[in-house]
């Protein structure tokens, strides 16, 4: 008598149930749809229209239109004789009536921008939700920093464009001379803008997460580009040696260094902030270094700290 051996021959069913589960690891998702995100969020808030737009307004208003009264009333601006304010409005001198209020109001209003994009998801409670849904910190990080970075190249762009039509119209108007500048430097322009706009941004954005909350960083963010830098250049450097060496190292200084440079020779600088205290090269290296410090320190803290 034969005795018949019979193996079991798991079906296919006992072996997927046998195999091992994958492991879930964070999804990472996409950078380009985090960045649409933080964009949606940024256009959606009122007070983003009201930061961009105010920049380019009260540059027009204050290198423009305000100079452009007081031409037609045939009175001097500023210590300027008519002539030298119609000059000054001119399409040559596109470059630094874009850019002269950066380095200090506009700054300020960038910086406040900055602020509360980063500020804004600790009061709210969104950093959490967002970092539940599995992207790592440094992407949001990424995300935030680039979404920033399309919304102030908007803003530097808008600045050029209604200051242009505004030096074209006064030059059309006037019959005057409309040499505009040429492309190079109108390029340079706008990247010396747009990395000083990125240099006060990244710095309210520094400030939000660091402080992980909106009024406190905006506050010591004016508080140090309208008061304390203007003391150190205005007040402490012209009496201490150690100040004027110093204020070299300041970002709002070297961001009115750099528009100074994008200027160009024989350029009238006549607004707050705006002055050759270094030389171009040396303030976008500068600022450039303060950019890359800024987004680094805001990257420790966010990987490092608890978000609560």
């Amino acid at each position: 008598m034969t005795a018949t051996t019979q193996t079991d021959d798991p079906g296919p069913g006992t072996a997927e149930a046998a195999r091992p589960a994958p492991r879930t690891g964070r999804t990472a998702g996409s950078l380009g749809a985090m960045v649409s995100a933080e964009l949606t969020k940024l256009l959606r808030r009122p007070a983003t229209w009201v930061l961009v737009g105010l920049w380019p307004a009260l540059q027009l208003v204050f290198s423009t239109l305000i100079p452009y009264v007081s031409y037609q009333r045939g009175a001097t601006f500023e210590g300027l004789p008519p002539e030298a304010v119609l000059a000054s409005m001119l399409p040559d001198q596109l470059v630094l009536n874009s850019l002269s209020g950066l380095p200090l109001f506009g700054g300020a209003l960038l910086l406040t921008l900055g602020a509360l994009l980063a500020g804004s998801e600790y009061g709210w409670g969104t950093l959490k939700t967002v970092l539940g849904q599995g992207p790592r910190r440094l992407q949001v990080l990424a995300a935030q920093l680039l979404a920033l970075l399309v919304v102030l190249a908007v803003a530097v762009l808008v600045s050029f464009a209604i200051t242009a039509l505004a030096s074209g119209v006064i030059a059309a108007g006037e019959s005057a001379t409309a040499d505009w500048p040429t492309a190079g430097r109108l390029l340079r322009g706008l990247g010396g803008g747009l990395l000083i706009a990125a240099t006060w941004g990244s710095l309210g954005l520094l400030l939000g997460h660091a402080l992980r909350s909106t009024a406190l960083p905006i506050a010591l963010g004016l508080v140090w580009v309208l008061a304390v830098e203007n003391l150190i250049v205005n007040v402490a450097a012209p009496l201490l040696g150690f100040f004027d060496a110093a204020q070299a190292g300041l970002p709002g200084v070297n961001a009115g260094s750099l528009v100074a440079a994008l200027a160009g020779p024989g350029a009238a600088l006549r607004t707050p902030g705006v002055a050759a205290i270094v030389d171009g090269p040396q303030a976008a290296w500068v600022l450039a270094g303060f950019l890359v410090l800024f987004t680094t320190l805001t990257g420790v803290l966010l990987t490092r700290r608890d978000v609560v």
